[in-house]
């Protein structure tokens, strides 16, 4: 019983420098992954919660997603638009698309514009330039994220020179071995370059990681945070890793909220002005998802504004949540839903508070 107690303080103790010194060492993130009870990481979601309003309220960010292509040259094993899958029906939007896409988003009230796709050779430096100059046209002051893969330093640099804000490019393991298991043909050293590159150009740069990846083990994740701590991006985005079943992963077991949960807020008390997105994924996962999110310090929604005959094509993974609903519809219930929780639907350019120290 003694023993249990001193456990039970040691975890508070953990928690509370977690949250007064936004660090702590790695044997001692490893020890709380490895101990905490339920009544243990609720509190720590209350300090990850608080640690987020302390520097953005109740503010939840909306961006505009549109998903511009499906195509891609990569081959990871557990995405459901790999090189290798045949059954994927793929599709390119044309510039005239994206730019309408986002001309609507404005209509909306949206000032952030998320292009996501594959790695699609066809999307050379050059259309991709021409694509965000356009947008910038739609309003100078909107920010435009990407989120399109590895490029070389030149190819980043051209899209900065031409307009765009931030750039999202999750890492999803920073250990080497595993990486190569999901990315056969590819190598993290690479990846991390690419991270580097994109901070030292200016980006607001994202990365992130998959929760619940088979094998996985809490020194895995530690030495996650610790890489996310020391890279500092502006914007962080991880949710439960959910099998496709076109993929090599399909009989493998998705990720559970509860870890995702503890890995969101560990990443909010690391690194406490971060951007942090409830992902799709994690409403896709649970029926409160996006809440959970929300309520251990997340701060970001990318409502998709696709051309709803496409985005049933863009399949990540299965069972991905997606709204039918026509753009100003969807927006609404998001706004209501987001009332409800008690929080405020914010469409700002939401910059992170890390880029003004």
């Amino acid at each position: 019983m003694e023993l249990r107690e001193e456990t039970r303080d040691k975890a508070i103790l953990l928690i509370d420098k977690l949250y007064n010194e936004n660090d702590l060492r790695d044997e001692d993130l490893l020890w709380l992954l490895d101990n905490m009870n339920k009544k243990e990481k609720e509190y720590m979601f209350s300090l990850s919660k608080k640690t987020r309003d302390k520097y953005y309220g109740k503010n939840v960010y909306l961006r505009s997603l549109i998903e511009f292509t499906n195509y891609c040259k990569r081959e990871c094993i557990y995405c459901g638009i790999n090189a290798y899958n045949k059954k994927a029906n793929r599709y390119r939007l044309t510039k005239e698309e994206i730019v309408e896409a986002c001309k609507n988003g404005k209509s909306l009230g949206y000032n952030t514009f998320v292009l996501q796709g594959g790695e699609d050779p066809y999307f050379t430096d050059e259309k991709m330039c021409e694509i965000i100059k356009e947008i910038k046209r739609i309003d100078p002051n909107c920010a435009i994220t990407l989120s399109m893969g590895e490029r070389s330093y030149e190819s980043y640099k051209a899209l900065k020179d031409s307009g765009a804000d931030r750039y999202l490019l999750r890492h999803e393991t920073s250990n080497p071995d595993y990486y190569k298991w999901l990315h056969p043909k590819s190598v993290l050293d690479t990846r991390v370059e690419c991270i580097k590159n994109l901070k030292k150009l200016g980006f607001q740069t994202g990365t992130g990681i998959m929760v619940g990846l088979p094998g996985y083990t809490n020194k895995d994740y530690v030495r996650d945070l610790r890489f996310i701590k020391t890279i500092s991006p502006e914007m962080v985005g991880l949710g439960p890793f959910i099998t496709h079943k076109d993929t090599e992963m399909r009989e493998y077991k998705s990720g559970d909220i509860d870890t995702t949960l503890t890995i969101l807020s560990m990443v909010r008390l690391l690194l406490p002005k971060v951007l942090l997105p409830a992902t799709t994924a994690l409403a896709s996962i649970a029926e409160n998802g996006r809440k959970a999110g929300l309520d251990v310090g997340s701060n970001v929604i990318m409502p998709n504004l696709t051309p709803v005959e496409y985005r049933g094509d863009y399949m990540l993974y299965n069972s991905k949540k997606s709204s039918g609903s026509e753009s100003a519809q969807a927006l609404n219930m998001i706004k209501n839903e987001l009332d409800s929780f008690g929080y405020i639907c914010n469409m700002s350019r939401g910059d992170s508070k890390m880029c003004v120290e």
